[in-house]
């Protein structure tokens, strides 16, 4: 992908020379116009998947754990309308680049799908440790209850969170699975109602 984005790159450079582009190339009646119609899509394409992966590898960490959910979450249902999108456009478009001899690496959707589940992962690492700081001030009842009810609020945010990122990747790796079984488990412990846990443990035991 980086040879034709390359690529796209040098044309460019020599077609922006050009006073008028659509009127000159009219003039050339076997200039292959189709094709730089697909080098464009195919380069903008891939260019702004690579801008959603870069921005998931990138992904700010430090800051208040609610803040990192909501910001997590909203940028999670941003891509996933564009993903889901593609996803039933990918044969089509696929089809399309072979025609022109263009090869387009999808594989890169795949990719996002696993950073989104890194990105989760760290948001139910970082509710995990809350809720574990929150256990040890126990001895400081007023100040102790107030951070666990947040923590548990937190808890449950992750975990929700981490069970729609695991829809849209179809699936997670050993360490999300791992993090999302302790998660649902300190939830279970906090819970105060049967119906809140039967809830909880169906999750759980389903095979994720």
């Amino acid at each position: 992908m980086n040879e034709l984005l390359k690529f796209h790159k040098y044309v460019e450079s020599h077609l922006e020379k050009l006073t008028d582009e659509t009127q000159v190339l009219s003039r050339f009646e076997d200039f292959p116009g189709k094709k730089l119609e697909a080098l464009r899509m195919a380069s903008a394409l891939y260019a702004k998947l690579d801008t959603i992966a870069n921005t998931l590898q990138n992904w700010p960490v430090g800051l208040p754990l609610g803040q990192v959910l909501d910001k997590a979450e909203s940028y999670f249902n941003k891509i996933k309308v564009e993903m889901d999108a593609l996803e039933r456009t990918k044969d089509e478009e696929l089809k399309r680049f072979k025609a022109q001899k263009i090869n387009f690496d999808f594989g890169i959707l795949i990719r996002i799908k696993e950073l989104m589940v890194d990105v989760s992962s760290n948001c139910m690492e970082s509710a995990l440790k809350e809720r574990r700081e929150a256990k040890a001030e126990e001895n400081e009842e007023l100040k102790a209850d107030a951070k666990k009810k947040g923590s548990i609020k937190m808890l449950w945010s992750a975990f929700q969170f981490a069970f729609r990122v695991y829809t849209f990747a179809g699936g997670q790796d050993e360490r999300a699975d791992n993090l999302t079984r302790e998660l649902a488990k300190e939830i279970e412990i906090d819970t105060d109602t049967d119906t809140d846990q039967y809830v909880v443990r169906q999750i759980c035991w389903f095979e994720w």
